[in-house]
């Protein structure tokens, strides 16, 4: 059932008839008026540079987000506002050494803030604090080393051993200060 289409002309015969003339040009008229152009306006150049605005703020602000963060004292000697030297300390090392770091200085401060300070033991405390302001002073000369000379193991570990050393003086402190309190107490009951 299916035919060859060119079967079916053969069998057509059909004959070879001549276009009229002007034929393509009539077609062509019609076919303007049937499907106009659109004309170019003056709004695409507009909606192209657009265009363009958007994508250089998309990519300036995608490499200003996507850029690393420069890390406090990176630069060597780099001044602070009051003309101090920017130090680096042991979280600018490592996050491990952070951790120790933070651990220390927490602790530190947890126990600076749990010891209560009486008129008696005035003497006892401004001692502890004495010592305690000069392991501060050697941490700060420490923390200096380590900007200029780099990262070295003595200097890690001297920075740890004297965080370590301000907390153990801090227990000792509140274990002497426990002691007066109930050396205290012992004397106050015995009268």
């Amino acid at each position: 059932m299916a035919r060859d289409i060119r079967e079916l002309f053969k069998d057509a015969k059909i004959a070879h008839e001549k276009m009229p003339i002007n034929h393509q040009d009539r077609f062509l008229e019609k076919l303007d008026k049937a499907l106009p152009e659109p004309k170019q306006s003056r709004f695409n150049w507009m909606k192209i540079a657009a265009s363009v605005v958007v994508l250089l703020g998309l990519s300036y602000g995608a490499f200003k987000y996507f850029q690393p963060k420069p890390i406090h004292g990176d630069l060597p000697n780099q001044v602070a506002s009051n003309n101090t030297v920017e130090t680096k300390t042991l979280g600018d090392i490592s996050p491990g050494l952070k951790k120790v770091e933070d651990y220390y200085l927490a602790s530190i401060n947890l126990e600076l803030s749990k010891i209560s300070y009486t008129p008696e033991t005035k003497d006892l405390f401004d001692g502890y604090l004495a010592q305690l302001d000069e392991l501060d002073k050697e941490y700060k000369r420490l923390s200096e080393d380590l900007t200029e000379s780099g990262p070295s193991e003595l200097t890690v570990n001297a920075l740890i051993d004297n965080l370590k050393l301000r907390l153990n003086l801090l227990y000792r402190l509140r274990s002497q200060l426990k002691d007066l309190r109930t050396s205290d107490e012992d004397v106050r009951q015995s009268i």
